[in-house]
């Protein structure tokens, strides 16, 4: 049996929980330690059985999966608010409104699991186990920040994690991946996070078929509700089993929804109306369906959950302070960390007569 697995997240076109204070923990003396939760049962493609329609949250779960989906909402909002301080520059795509998919994900596999996906990554960033401060730092540009400030929002990476690549789901090469892995069998799952929205065009208008769980065609496919936390955990244990029990790739398709635009440069409401965006926030948020679910079975309640809050704007603020004041990296080390292991080389840079050496 293969024990590794890789997960490949595109779109359509870790924290821990909170030391809870002494009010928190005197209510946790009455608080339930587990629940059992019905989920959406999800849309199958080739396959016979899926996922559970119930499982079991248990608090210690809650608390961690509610204080992670903070932690990046947060960030994201931070990160915005950086974009137009000038702080961050460039390219930068928000994941606000898509908490439960890196989130969920995470909860469905392995630590040892590798993750390949494209930009809007920042919450597979913190879900990996970087933190928030080396991801604002990145954004902002700064040495310390955990790809040495030269990646930006689109070229981030952790352990296990090669993330914040520029291709979305490239019809040829993503056609040819489905084809060699269902051929080796490899034990992949593909996954898309459907939005509603490829840039600016919806689904409906640039997709003859918008079943994007079907476009494995000879692979097995989910659609899961990607605004439930609890749908992506299941369904992500679903599809990691199916590939380590040696059957092959499986295709998921996370139905979810993005607050902000495309990109910094997009307002987001040119191709939608600030109706449809309300009313997504307003009934289908993923925050909010998770911490109802809590408060609803006796997981917490609206004071503990307020601390997790406070504790985690604290987190994120001191982040930021940190990562508008860090040093930028050397111009003379423009060239490092090209190759990994190997001799210095000369590297020519944007003048023919200026050469860099670089170090792995």
């Amino acid at each position: 049996m293969r024990k590794m697995l890789a997960v490949v997240v595109s779109h359509v076109f870790s924290g821990v929980a909170q030391k809870p204070g002494l009010r928190g923990l005197l209510a946790s003396l009455n608080f339930s330690n587990d629940v059992t939760c019905d989920i959406k049962k999800c849309d199958l493609y080739r396959l016979e059985e899926g996922p559970p329609t119930s499982t079991v949250l248990t608090r210690a779960e809650a608390l961690k999966y509610y204080r992670t989906m903070q932690v990046i909402r947060r960030m994201e909002m931070k990160s915005d608010q950086l974009y137009k301080q000038k702080f961050i520059r460039g390219f930068c795509h928000l994941c606000d409104g898509q908490e439960a998919c890196c989130v969920g994900l995470e909860a469905g596999i392995n630590p040892t699991d590798h993750i390949i996906t494209s930009y809007r990554a920042h919450g597979f960033c913190y879900t990996r186990g970087l933190s928030v401060k080396s991801i604002l730092t990145e954004l902002t540009g700064r040495q310390e920040g955990c790809a040495k400030g030269k990646g930006g929002s689109m070229h981030m990476y952790g352990k296990h994690f090669y993330g914040g690549n520029g291709i979305v789901g490239a019809q040829g090469q993503l056609a040819e991946a489905y084809n060699i892995s269902a051929l080796w069998k490899l034990p992949c799952v593909f996954i898309c996070e459907n939005n509603r929205y490829g840039m600016g065009t919806s689904i409906e208008r640039s997709s003859a078929s918008t079943e994007y769980y079907k476009r494995g065609f000879f692979i097995p496919g989910l659609r899961v509700n990607g605004m439930d936390i609890l749908s992506v955990r299941e369904a992500t244990k679903f599809a990691a089993d199916h590939c380590r029990s040696g059957k092959g790739p499986i295709l998921m398709e996370l139905q979810t929804y993005r607050y902000h635009g495309h990109s910094m440069s997009d307002p987001g409401i040119s191709y939608r109306t600030r109706e449809e965006v309300r009313d997504m926030r307003s009934k289908s948020d993923p925050i909010m369906l998770l911490r109802e679910r809590m408060i609803n079975n006796n997981l917490s309640n609206v004071e503990e959950l307020k601390e997790i809050d406070a504790d985690v704007k604290k987190e994120v603020e001191e982040a930021a302070q940190f990562a508008t004041t860090a040093p930028e990296p050397p111009l003379e080390e423009l060239a490092h960390h090209i190759y990994y292991q190997n001799p210095p080389f000369e590297v020519r840079g944007t003048n023919k007569w200026i050469k860099y050496m670089s170090f792995s």
